[in-house]
């Protein structure tokens, strides 16, 4: 078991070491560029060129039914289920291969509306709740990899 990290814009980052921890999982962080992660041997950091979606594809070959994948990126997020990986998004709501489908057509439907120059809010601020949430999915995804 493991658990990957698409973690340039991933706020739950100490969450998850905190889970990972617990369970003593290792931790992959996969990012475009350097930053701080805790020192201990659980954790390691994978660093990837500044290409486009390369921590993506990073993160998509190296998924699969062992892994848990953290990433709010719909499109990594199909990429991986179809790799056998349980993919949590950082608000704790989880993508499945029935929602993955649905998740891609409604980007696919507000990329259009931006594009054709509708002004649209994003998404809304990542909250207490939120944290709180993808806490408890990711201890009882991990609960559940293990007993399978």
């Amino acid at each position: 078991m493991r658990i990957l990290v698409d973690a340039d814009a991933c706020p739950v980052k100490e969450e998850i070491y905190k889970v990972a921890f617990r369970h003593d999982v290792p931790v992959t962080i996969v990012s475009n560029s350097h930053f701080r992660v805790p020192v201990h041997p659980l954790i390691s950091k994978q660093v990837v060129s500044a290409a486009f979606d390369a921590a993506d594809d990073w993160i998509a070959e190296n998924s699969d039914a062992a892994a848990i994948v953290i990433t709010a990126d719909i499109l990594l997020a199909d990429r991986a289920l179809k790799n056998g990986a349980q993919v949590l998004s950082p608000t704790g709501k989880p993508f499945t291969t029935s929602s993955i489908g649905g998740a891609i057509a409604t980007r696919a439907i507000m990329a259009d509306l931006r594009a054709g120059g509708d002004q649209l809010g994003g998404p809304a601020p990542f909250a207490k709740a939120d944290r709180s949430r993808f806490l408890s999915a990711l201890d009882a995804a991990l609960v559940g990899l293990r007993r399978r």
